[in-house]
């Protein structure tokens, strides 16, 4: 599909065939987080650090999401919850498409949490979603998660692989899922999803080392991409962080190369 595919090659470099996306849906489920104060600013930064895409919600694109410089990928989220709400797994539709489209999205992403007492509304969403975007031809991320009773760690394998393999089988043109923390593990779960896979980013990390190493292992994995979010914005120079995520993302440099960038 021709416009589908001149949208992804805003999300996704043309050239490597990856994407580093920067997440930044944060302010509805956290509020006005560190790194999320003033969205502009904060936008530009991942920008100037090379980030390919953002994800926001649609209200911080109606306020102008952009300052000044180059322009960059704009994904619009679709679905929300608070952590103060009664089940915060529960995500639920907050936008349509076709507004996302008015707004000038190059894709959309949902978010489902396998494992929820609501995953069968959840699941339901993103189909519908998905034979939504079949139709305009727009991109669609799912961010896939597992979160409830039956699940001890959401970092599983089995279950992580399970995650990438459902939002694949209901159409979704890119998954993003936990890393398993091993090369090995994260394998299976990118063998197992026909379609590409980006890991997210998940709680602050103790050290650039680690996060660098975790992008890197998931890239040896078969990963496309990352999709990382506090581990950037609240980094305390975050278009550096990206442009050094984007160095082994897009040009396979090594972990140490990649903290030199950070001095």
């Amino acid at each position: 599909m021709i416009g589908k595919g001149i949208r992804l090659e805003r999300i996704i470099d043309r050239n490597s065939g990856r994407t580093v996306i920067v997440p930044m849906d944060h302010g509805i489920t956290m509020g006005p987080i560190a790194g999320l104060i003033d969205m502009k600013v904060t936008i530009d930064k991942m920008v100037n650090g090379g980030a390919n895409a953002i994800v926001v919600h649609k209200g911080i694109v109606r306020e102008g999401h952009r300052g000044t410089g180059k322009d960059v990928g704009l994904i619009i989220h679709l679905s929300a919850s608070t952590i103060i709400g009664p089940d915060p797994n529960a995500k639920v539709a907050v936008c349509e498409v076709e507004e996302a489209i008015k707004l000038g999205a190059d894709a959309v992403s949902v978010h489902i949490n396998l494992g929820a007492e609501t995953e069968g509304e959840m699941l339901r969403h993103l189909g519908k979603v998905s034979r939504e975007c079949q139709h305009w031809g727009m991109p669609l991320v799912a961010m896939m998660y597992t979160r409830g009773k039956k699940v001890k760690s959401e970092y599983d394998v089995k279950h992580i692989k399970h995650a990438a393999r459902v939002g694949a089988e209901l159409g979704a043109d890119l998954v993003k899922v936990n890393y398993t923390g091993s090369v090995d593990s994260f394998k299976e779960v990118t063998e197992g999803c026909p379609v590409p896979v980006v890991i997210a980013g998940g709680e602050k990390v103790e050290t650039d080392d680690a996060l660098f190493k975790m992008v890197e292992g998931a890239l040896k994995a078969g990963a496309k991409g990352v999709s990382i979010g506090r581990n950037t914005f609240q980094h305390k120079s975050p278009a550096k962080v990206v442009a050094a995520i984007g160095k082994i993302v897009h040009k396979n440099c090594s972990v140490r190369e990649a903290l030199g960038l950070l001095k």
